[in-house]
């Protein structure tokens, strides 16, 4: 076999390959799903992923005997405080079985983020700490939900094998809709509201606002968390955009303290379940069978990627309770519009106020995804 040879991605078509890569790499794996191509065109280009403005961000392809091998990106966000620590990060990373692949794309991706002075590198992350994070360690048993991962079961040692070792690591957990919350907190739940709290659903003629409201709650109640960056509102807006091509109202609850919005949480119908056969298409027959599948047939799963409590009211006995008030809320919801489960994702492992609601409320952890770290030699700050 020839030499691998890696070089950045430039233009619409090399961003073509880079993407219809992926889709190739999971191809033999009976649970990996194929993200729509026009989606990841827009989420992996400056003109669609607010994200570009306020990081840099640089793909690559390894090519060997004139085919595409293997893919790595690496970004820097300067809206991230790790930033501010020498952390870059790289991200995408799907490659063929081989040392050298991996080899030559972590040779690539850790060259660019040391010539901008980072002094560790960490990811996957792809592209945002706010969009797909870690990869896929345990878990692989069933098909992965809207925008979550799903890697190759080889990936972790070749990685490893690149002298990177475990940062973090990150958890999916999966709900039963049928499943009532347990009696205790339920009876506590289901009782009158507290003096001051009140839930409602997102009202679809205001979502603009809905989304700044929910962004605000958003960026307070995870303001602490390893790695978290702040939606700008360019994001917001992109994010509002996104959200009303998917998004049931019914499913979307807000709770408010004293007349303040002081948390939310979303489920969202998984994308994944409707589109698992459709190799990331949607010409000439996708689109019709999309809309079938959410609209007529509907969804029997959802994912939580969306919820929060503002801090100043989660150690407050009525911030506690929200939580609770809001999963049953949007479970009740869910039961009568024939989901079956849905899953809360993705959670920290060392986040333990939101594992102890995971639990509380009879989630389990199915999935857990790891991320990697590495101090990068040769760097004058290491």
């Amino acid at each position: 076999m020839g030499d691998v040879v890696v070089t950045p991605v430039a233009g619409k078509s090399e961003l073509d390959r880079f993407i219809r890569l992926g889709a190739r790499i999971g191809a033999a794996d009976p649970n990996y799903v194929a993200p729509l191509l026009f989606e990841r065109h827009e989420a992996l280009s400056p003109k669609g992923n607010p994200f570009f403005q306020h990081a840099d961000v640089q793909f690559w392809l390894a090519c060997r005997d004139g085919r595409d091998v293997g893919r790595i990106s690496a970004q820097i966000d300067r809206l991230n405080p790790q930033t501010r620590d020498g952390i870059g990060h790289f991200g995408m990373i799907a490659a063929e079985d081989d040392p050298q692949v991996f080899a030559a794309l972590f040779a690539a991706a850790e060259a660019w983020l040391k010539d901008r002075g980072c002094r560790t590198a960490l990811g996957p992350v792809n592209l945002s700490t706010n969009e797909e994070v870690g990869l896929l360690v345990e878990g692989r048993d069933t098909p992965p939900m809207f925008m979550m991962g799903h890697d190759a079961p080889y990936a972790g040692a070749r990685i490893e094998g690149q002298g990177y070792a475990k940062a973090k690591d990150i958890h999916a957990y999966v709900c039963s809709v049928a499943d009532d919350l347990p009696g205790p907190i339920l009876r506590r739940v289901r009782k009158a509201p507290a003096e001051g709290v009140r839930l409602r659903t997102l009202e679809m003629k205001r979502l603009d606002e809905e989304v700044r409201t929910l962004t605000g709650i958003l960026n307070d109640a995870w303001s602490g968390n390893w790695g978290f960056t702040p939606t700008t509102e360019a994001e917001t807006q992109a994010l509002a955009s996104n959200l009303r091509l998917l998004i049931d109202p019914r499913l979307a609850w807000f709770a408010e303290i004293d007349g303040e919005a002081a948390g939310f949480m979303i489920l969202l119908p998984n994308i994944n379940e409707a589109i698992a056969d459709l190799d990331g298409k949607l010409f000439p027959l996708g689109w019709a069978k999309l809309l079938w599948r959410l609209k007529v047939k509907g969804p029997k799963t959802g994912r939580v990627p969306l919820m929060g409590v503002k801090r100043k009211f989660a150690s407050t006995l009525r911030g506690q309770l929200l939580p609770f008030q809001l999963i049953d809320a949007v479970a009740q919801a869910a039961r009568k519009l024939g989901y079956e489960r849905y899953e809360l994702s993705w959670v920290l492992e060392d986040n333990l106020p939101m594992r102890r609601i995971c639990d509380a409320g009879g989630a389990r952890i199915y999935k857990t995804y790891r991320v990697y770290e590495k101090a990068l030699s040769g760097n004058a700050d290491a």
